[in-house]
């Protein structure tokens, strides 16, 4: 009894409890990331399920309303949902001239950060290919920056020389660096561990997302893709280990959303231009208008309090056939306030039966479609919701969550690194952390 006392003493004087507190969180997000990617073992995804047996995973996380990339990563580092933070989809809604404006830039953001809170407690704060980045307040930072081009991403990372440096240390003098492939991503996750040791880094993969567009939930497609994304995160888990930080970091890996297959694509502004709702956007000719997140679509008035425009338009979607009606569900103001959706939008349809939305305003409004998407109304399908695997010092091993939301992810981190964060509207989920 005496000689367990002394060591329990001994630890102490050592530091090994104080070690036990995290002094690192990384984030992982993979896009499109799936539960059943580490709960299935023929998705050969060791790195992931190594972490699942060390730590606490979720069997399934809510998304956002659109459960897509963008207002995702946003709620992760807010903790808020889009009615919120005001990232509403990954593009800019244009109703009359369509200009590929997305949301890009730190300063779309209305709610405070992680980011910002970690960086004004004085920690160390780095970020890699995350949505709505560009500008934040970290140290290393390679923005997601959409379509916008190289010269642009380039321009917006950080700091000065960052790429050149990458190109010439990590990637042997390559002209360009393949950000597309999960494993290079890591490469340089890994690259600034070694250099700066962050308290807090945010990294986002996307091969998954763009393979699952392709063909789908499954296929070889996206077998070869979440390897890919399973070996950047053994990347990461190895230079947190050569850095010797391992033992005091928590890694999270998660996502944005699930995904599903799609075997339709609807166009539901055919309707409103047959109604004679929609006649030439660009001229400004229009009363209503569908704007389109992939597996669902936003309707938005002209006149915001035009309320007989919308009753026409609610008449017209209640009185199409069923064999069209089969395709969507109405999403009512309320329930849309209720998830903290867009607050703009005087409703929204979310897909069913496989379909997948568009805005097209010509054809046939009900067409085949192929591949997958994301985008539906988080709370209807499980398939669209994503996953959650943490490990590291204060994380329960073996732990399981039922169920949490992307908007606990930003409170558990302050937790961790031990700076306030009220903003949030999340929780620490329960059964994650060791009292």
């Amino acid at each position: 009894m005496i000689r367990i006392s002394f060591l329990i003493l001994a630890l102490f004087i050592t530091g090994t409890a104080i070690a036990q507190k995290a002094q690192h969180v990384i984030i992982v997000t993979i896009d499109g990331f799936r539960p059943d990617f580490y709960e299935d073992t023929s998705w050969h995804t060791l790195h992931l399920q190594e972490l699942v047996k060390e730590g606490t995973h979720a069997l399934e996380v809510n998304s956002v309303f659109p459960s897509v990339t963008y207002p995702s990563h946003t709620t992760i580092v807010t903790g808020v949902q889009p009615a919120t933070h005001g990232v509403y989809y990954n593009a800019v809604f244009e109703p009359e001239v369509s200009t590929g404006k997305i949301y890009w830039n730190d300063s779309s953001i209305h709610s405070e950060t992680i980011w910002a809170a970690a960086r004004a407690k004085g920690l160390k704060v780095s970020s890699l290919f995350w949505p709505v980045s560009a500008d934040a307040p970290v140290t290393y930072n390679i923005p997601d920056i959409g379509s916008l081009g190289e010269k642009v991403r380039e321009q917006y990372s950080k700091p000065l020389g960052f790429v050149d440096s990458l190109k010439q240390e990590v990637f042997g003098g390559a002209d360009r660096i393949n950000y597309g492939k999960d494993e290079n991503v890591g490469k340089i996750a890994a690259y600034v561990i070694a250099k700066d040791q962050p308290n807090l880094m945010t990294v986002h993969l996307f091969s998954v997302d763009h393979a699952e567009h392709t063909v789908g939930r499954q296929g070889d497609m996206v077998k070869v893709a979440i390897s890919d994304a399973d070996s950047a995160v053994g990347y990461i888990m190895d230079a947190l280990k050569k850095a010797g930080i391992w033992k005091n970091t928590v890694l999270i890996v998660t996502g944005d959303h699930g995904f599903m297959d799609v075997t339709h694509n609807v166009d539901p502004n055919v309707w409103l231009k047959q109604a004679g709702l929609l006649n030439d956007a660009k001229s400004g000719d229009w009363k209503a208008q569908f704007n389109s997140a992939g597996g669902s679509t936003y309707l938005y008035l002209k006149d915001p309090t035009d309320q007989q425009t919308l009753a026409q338009v609610k008449a017209l979607l209640n009185g199409l056939p069923d064999s069209a009606k089969a395709y969507f569900r109405i999403v009512d103001r309320a329930e849309i306030g209720k998830i903290g959706g867009n607050p703009e939008v005087a409703l929204a349809l979310s897909g069913e039966n496989g379909a997948s939305f568009g805005n097209d305003v010509s054809g046939d409004a009900i067409r085949p479609g192929k591949g997958g998407t994301h985008g539906y109304f988080p709370l209807d399908f499980h398939g669209i919701r994503t996953g959650f695997i943490a490990a590291g010092p204060g994380i329960k091993k073996g732990g399981l969550i039922t169920q949490m939301s992307l908007r606990d992810i930003a409170p558990t981190v302050a937790k961790l690194l031990r700076f306030p964060f009220p903003s949030a509207q999340g929780s620490v989920p329960a059964g994650l952390l060791i009292k």
